[in-house]
């Protein structure tokens, strides 16, 4: 989820609320690479018969949020889906103090959260140990120069089909159309197959848990855009290439006239403000 600004409570310790909510935190993720399914499952759990033998119990999918800000997306899914294992990964420290305290609150047993951005993620899961990944709302980062932050890029989405198991699936769900577009070239650039393509996720596809932060955006009027992907054949060089050379600024998937806009994508504010006023100011000088 991308960053807003969030509020925290008066007297909130940081290090106080992580050391509480510790039991839903892995602070060592890499050891559990191969092993995320087995390791996690609770010692005694009604998710299979009483006779099984503890070797083999495991949970049936891992599914990853990348970016799962305070974690409602997780904490909805996980009490849905108690077979799955959800994991949440956040670099920000606040985050991962309220998803923890949220899966803690809520007494589940079948989520996680760790501190780790999506650079690591080849580094903490096993080839095809992941059967989902979920990208909610992540930042847009629209300026070109800052286009290796996003994490629908080339690199990153190599780095996922290196995780995700036979039929595994990428979810990208966002306010920023202009996102989604870019992500649909880099996602046919990196060899996955589309499953399905929405300008309006929620309508189309209900049953995916609303966050407290998509309520927000779509109260101010926002669209959710989105995309559901598959690995397919491994991409050529060439693929690559073109995916790469992708235009990188998100400014080039919004309208011309920037004045018919009704909504702004959270993180391209500062993007859109400037460029109207750019085109404002050479407007004036060309009267």
């Amino acid at each position: 989820m991308g960053l807003t600004h969030i509020r925290t409570p008066k007297n909130f310790v940081l290090e106080e609320r992580l050391e509480r909510y510790a039991r839903a935190i892995e602070t060592h993720p890499e050891h559990l690479a191969g092993h995320w399914a087995h390791a996690c499952y609770p010692l005694e759990t009604p998710l299979q018969e009483p006779d099984a033998h503890p070797n083999t119990r495991q949970y049936e999918r891992v599914h990853l949020d990348l970016g799962c800000g305070k974690g409602s997306f997780i904490i909805q899914s996980a009490q849905r889906d108690p077979r799955t294992l959800f994991i949440g990964m956040d670099t920000e420290p606040i985050c991962i103090a309220y998803a923890a305290q949220g899966i803690c609150a809520s007494e589940l047993p079948n989520a996680i959260v760790t501190p780790r951005g999506a650079h690591a993620v080849e580094q903490i899961f096993s080839p095809g140990e992941i059967d989902a990944i979920t990208l909610n709302f992540s930042t847009p980062y629209p300026k070109a120069h800052d286009v290796r932050r996003r994490l629908t890029t080339i690199e990153h989405l190599m780095a996922y089909r290196h995780v995700l198991a036979p039929g595994g699936t990428l979810t990208l769900r966002t306010d920023s159309q202009p996102l989604r577009d870019w992500s649909l070239i880099q996602l046919d650039a990196a060899g996955y197959e589309t499953l399905w393509v929405s300008d309006d996720v929620r309508t189309n596809h209900p049953d995916i848990p609303e966050t407290e932060y998509e309520t927000r955006l779509r109260e101010n009027g926002a669209h959710v855009w989105g995309v559901c992907a598959t690995p397919g054949v491994d991409p050529t060089e060439e693929m690559l290439a073109r995916g790469r050379e992708a235009n990188p600024s998100l400014m080039t998937y919004l309208p011309d006239d920037l004045d018919t806009l009704d909504y702004v994508p959270l993180g391209m504010e500062a993007a859109v403000l400037n460029a109207r006023n750019r085109r404002r100011r050479a407007a004036e000088r060309n009267r």
